[in-house]
């Protein structure tokens, strides 16, 4: 990342951050002043999202003005705005993380937790954890809960499959010890864990299926790798302080949760993993 794109990230953040502060004083006002607030904010919204619409079908209308519509949204206060106004919108992944979000604490409360394991065309394919996942009929009571939000959250989606629960996790102790998986489950024997270096960013393909690791304090985590901006490589980027930056756009992201810090509410696609003798497994399609 260069010191203007530096810069510029760090303008994002306190513009967004002021943005949040300001939203959390307002809700602390009584009902009647909220309202007031919230009517004038929508007004603004309002107001401003026709010229932006103008300004995009103009730009894209023509083919150099789509080719500056493509690196304007590069900026992070650009694309903010546009996704703000609904111009653009994230990726259905994205979505579909977000839309589990909003029944996450209820699943939680019940002893439950659900996780989006991939959206294979219009099918979101999901596996459940503690009571969600069962024949009883609290269980299949949250799994309705979990297909009302998705279909409901997301147009592309119109129906989950729910996949076995594991035990295994992406985000892992190097030293943990685990069983090996049988060779036609899906998993595929990655690195060796002593050749994954410390706080950096390491590249393994398998097949024609591309991988990142982030080793961090002696955790492991593993990414595809494929940024969420616009699907360019993540190795090369840089990885420092516990951030990822794409070496293509940089935007960043939380090298253990995969969580992008230039535009929240996106997310990197995690890769479940666990460590046999040594050895990194990961779930792959080429196991």
């Amino acid at each position: 990342m260069t010191a203007t794109e530096a810069e510029t990230a760090a303008e994002f953040e306190t513009l967004a951050g002021a943005v949040d502060d300001a939203r959390s004083v307002v809700e602390l006002l009584d009902d009647a002043a909220r309202d007031a607030a919230d009517d004038l904010q929508a007004a603004i919204e309002a107001f401003h999202r026709p010229a932006l619409v103008h300004i995009v079908k103009s730009l894209r209308a023509d083919a150099r003005g789509k080719e500056l519509l493509f690196e304007l949204v590069d900026d992070a206060n650009v694309r903010a705005v546009l996704a703000l106004h609904g111009i653009i919108r994230p990726d259905p992944l994205t979505r579909a993380n977000t839309a589990l979000e909003t029944v996450r604490p209820y699943l939680q409360s019940h002893g439950g937790d659900v996780e989006l394991v991939e959206l294979d065309g219009s099918t979101a394919v999901v596996r459940l954890h503690g009571s969600c996942n069962g024949c009883s009929m609290s269980a299949v009571t949250l799994r309705e809960g979990v297909e009302e939000a998705l279909v409901t959250g997301v147009e592309e989606i119109t129906e989950i499959r729910v996949v076995e629960n594991e035990t295994t996790t992406t985000f892992i102790p190097v030293e943990a010890l685990g069983r090996k998986p049988p060779a036609d489950a899906g998993w595929a024997p990655g690195p060796q864990v002593d050749d994954v270096p410390a706080e950096a960013l390491t590249r393994f393909d398998i097949g024609d299926e591309s991988f990142v690791l982030t080793n961090l304090e002696n955790k492991i985590a593993v990414f595809r790798n494929e940024c969420v901006h616009q699907g360019m490589t993540l190795d090369g980027g840089l990885l420092a302080d516990g951030v990822l930056t794409c070496p293509w756009h940089g935007f960043t992201f939380d090298a253990s949760t995969g969580e992008c810090i230039s535009a929240p509410g996106a997310q990197l696609q995690q890769v479940p993993a666990r460590v046999d003798d040594g050895t990194l497994w990961i779930r792959s399609g080429h196991g």
